[in-house]
């Protein structure tokens, strides 16, 4: 596997149902065309380039004949099925072209909860980069659950970066990039050409809908860059259907919205990334301020003395979600106490904690070690 990190770079980019579906409701085969002769450019380059690409259910719709999209979920699963076949024949008729070859790799969660499963994922995508294809991923709709869904696909691309130490991360989407608000209704608006940390600022100017056939908004991207961020992976949104969008953000040129890591940021242990982007959060617990500016500027742990509300049902060992007290996610980790101890020694310093429960002397609620900060 280590032959394509000797590489110019690996270059993740993910493509979104609202980018890629045409007026008609139909992957638009001109626009897969240019996106690949991009990727072929990228590649004579000696880049690798993976695709995280949406359009699974569209596909599958025109394939099977149907005009209105399926509202119970064994339909959507059953074009998820169809359209995962129809997309990937699309990209390799047309990536075959340049002579180059894809392969399909279909993801679930509960794929990357495992840690030998995530390993796998790796090695996989790996051994395709090295061999030359462009691995075209997707979540697997056609097996997936609530429980164990990605949500949206900037998230998945992100795991996926994450996955293979990408160098970059391109969300072709179908605004420009992040605006200071939303350019729609705001003619003062303007587009944020570079973000260097995820600020409450910055996460409250990510607002509103996404697209009528997209899963996820700009919200959904502005976290996805925060955890590419976590690995020390810049992230660019852009608009796809800009021409050479991909191209110029891959070449550094001044495209889109740009998130670079700040100067001397080291990108988190892969231990850690798995915990916070691959694993199920099972339960959340809220910090104070002062926790929160303890565990995010100062390199702390999580102390049970700073935590202010549980919320979930999770065993000692689970992972949670860190919440600030205005509702940012400040990271995730592996909790030492159950939901219900938590819910008993909330607030207490750590010495209180060891006179009525012995068994956790010294037990901090999450160990830095085991938390991946945002």
């Amino acid at each position: 596997m280590g032959e394509i990190f000797d590489a110019p770079g690996i270059i993740v980019v993910k493509v979104g149902s609202s980018t890629l579906v045409d007026a008609q409701g139909s992957p638009d085969r001109d626009f897969i065309a240019g996106l690949c002769a991009q990727v072929a450019q990228l590649r004579g380059e000696g880049h690798g380039v993976a695709v995280v690409s949406s359009g699974a259910v569209a596909a599958g719709m025109e394939r099977l004949g149907m005009d209105v999209r399926p509202l119970d979920m064994p339909g959507l699963q059953a074009c998820a099925s169809a359209g995962q076949a129809a997309l990937t024949e699309v990209y390799a008729d047309i990536l075959s072209a340049y002579h180059i070859p894809c392969g399909q790799v279909l993801l679930t969660r509960r794929d990357l909860v495992d840690r030998k499963g995530y390993l796998n994922a790796r090695n996989t995508l790996g051994r395709l980069l090295s061999l030359g294809a462009v691995p075209v991923v997707n979540e697997n709709d056609t097996v997936s659950v609530a429980e164990f869904a990605f949500g949206d696909n900037d998230t998945l691309g992100a795991i996926v970066a994450t996955l293979i130490n990408a160098d970059l991360y391109v969300i072709l989407s179908d605004v420009d990039g992040l605006y200071t608000a939303n350019p729609q209704s705001d003619p003062e608006a303007r587009l944020v050409s570079r973000v260097e940390a995820i600020t409450p600022e910055v996460a409250a100017m990510a607002t509103g809908a996404g697209s009528a056939v997209g899963t996820g908004g700009m919200a959904a991207k502005v976290r996805a860059a925060r955890a590419a961020l976590s690995a020390g992976i810049p992230t660019v949104i852009c608009r796809g259907r800009r021409a050479g969008s991909l191209l110029e953000a891959a070449h550094g040129e001044g495209v889109g919205t740009r998130f670079e890591p700040s100067d001397g940021s080291a990108p988190e242990s892969a231990r850690k990334l798995w915990i916070g982007l691959a694993e199920v959060p099972h339960g959340t617990i809220w910090l104070d301020e002062g926790a929160c500016t303890a565990v995010a500027s100062r390199g702390a742990s999580v102390l049970p003395v700073g935590v202010t509300r549980v919320e979930g049902d999770y065993a000692a060992g689970d992972v949670v979600n860190v919440m600030a007290p205005d509702g940012v996610l400040v990271g995730r980790g592996i909790t030492r106490y159950s939901s219900e101890e938590m819910v008993r020694v909330h607030g207490l310093k750590l010495d209180v904690i060891a006179r009525f429960m012995p068994e956790k002397d010294g037990a901090v609620a999450i160990h830095r070690d085991e938390l991946l900060v945002f």
